[in-house]
């Protein structure tokens, strides 16, 4: 991510093409024929294949994101070197955008902070307005469009977690039969925030092998297939990026990219 509030170098083109289709891959199964056989199983420690009830809680995850929206985000992510890069904010999967604040931070502290809006074709960072206080979609509103600098995602870990973020919330639920035939595996239960979230492994691409690697997204999905964190591996990064989900929030009003309105 960029220093400073103006438009960011963009990664190689071939890099970011791959990270690109990597999430529109594995955000969901894409398999299209054939069945799974579910196992049935009592509660066990480790890793294994989902269960027919973890199956269809993890392929409601996103339609459940989708209607809790807009609902508030966090997102951390590591950029290498020891630098830093969270964003707070709010998602609207209606609309397909969000907006927050970003800080940068590193070894020595902070580098950089401002506002972020982000759709599905891009980002725009902008400095927050000076003497003035809000939630960030407030603060937002505030900036006129020439204080925006926009770009298209690259593959800078910000921009990847930002992408996988809008990607994530669905109008429809998946199909846990291709949830499960894609690779989704169980990999333990967590407690977070006084409530247990059992940890799947998200299903694998599309074309990989079926003793390939696992995938890069790991979901937290609770008992009723509420969704509260995600993780994603990044090749060269031993941090994976982090999304945790908070509640609903019914004031949030999102601006369409500020850059071409106003």
């Amino acid at each position: 991510m960029a220093r400073k509030t103006t438009a960011a170098p963009r990664g190689p083109r071939g890099r970011t093409l791959r990270f690109r289709a990597l999430i529109a891959l594995v955000v969901c199964a894409t398999a299209t024929a054939g069945l799974v056989a579910y196992r049935t199983v009592d509660e066990e420690p480790g890793e294994r294949p989902v269960t027919v009830d973890e199956a269809s809680r993890l392929a409601l995850s996103r339609l459940n994101l989708y209607q809790a929206s807009p609902v508030t985000v966090t997102l951390a992510a590591a950029e290498g070197g020891g630098v830093d890069v969270r964003v707070e904010g709010v998602v609207d999967y209606h609309a397909r955008r969000g907006v927050g604040r970003y800080r940068v931070t590193g070894a020595s502290g902070p580098l950089d902070h401002g506002l972020v809006v982000w759709d599905a074709g891009g980002l725009g960072l902008a400095p927050e307005p000076a003497g003035t206080d809000g939630p960030a979609w407030e603060q937002a509103e505030r900036v006129p469009r020439q204080g925006w600098s926009p770009r298209t995602y690259t593959a800078d870990p910000l921009d990847a977690g930002l992408q996988l973020l809008i990607e994530l919330g669905a109008d429809r639920p998946d199909n846990p039969l291709l949830l499960a035939q894609s690779g989704a595996r169980r990999l333990g239960r967590d407690r977070i925030d006084g409530r247990d979230h059992d940890r799947f492994a998200g299903p694998r691409a599309q074309g990989a092998a079926p003793d390939g690697a696992r995938s890069p997204l790991t979901y937290w999905v609770d008992g009723d297939g509420t969704l509260r964190r995600v993780t994603m591996r990044m090749p060269g990064l031993g941090t994976p990026a982090t999304v945790e989900f908070g509640g609903h929030d019914g004031a949030a009003k999102l601006p369409e990219a500020p850059w071409l309105t106003g």
